[in-house]
């Protein structure tokens, strides 16, 4: 059985190329799909992974209270100003209206945004 994909392409073209199996016998043989098969007579080089879309943070639709409130710390004195653990505390942060308990974040997440770009 050919260990790496290259080995695996090039074992399927030359099963097909010599002993003359169809696609499904070679599938039998190898264990792979039909369509594994059909791209390894295709091409001796496998089509390389498809890159994942990056995911929508959690903490994406509270950026912008968040955002507000260090805007208006930035008047404030500076035992005033909010802290990450402040931020993590208000009550938006700590529910999504379906229980109010219920936690959508984690506080690094909350102070990872707040010490990003932010003076103070």
């Amino acid at each position: 059985m050919p260990k790496t994909k290259v080995e695996l392409y090039a074992a399927i073209r030359r099963d097909a190329r010599m002993e003359h199996l169809s696609v499904r016998a070679l599938a039998l043989k190898y264990k792979v799909h039909r369509r594994t098969v059909r791209d390894a007579l295709k091409s001796a080089w496998s089509t390389p992974r498809k890159k994942m879309a990056p995911r929508k943070s959690v903490l994406d639709s509270f950026k912008t209270a968040i955002d507000q409130m260090l805007r208006a710390d930035l008047d404030a004195p500076r035992k005033q100003r909010h802290t990450s653990k402040r931020i993590f505390d208000r009550p938006p942060m700590r529910s999504m209206g379906r229980r109010a308990s219920m936690l959508i974040c984690g506080r690094s997440t909350v102070s990872g945004w707040a010490a990003s770009g932010w003076p103070g």
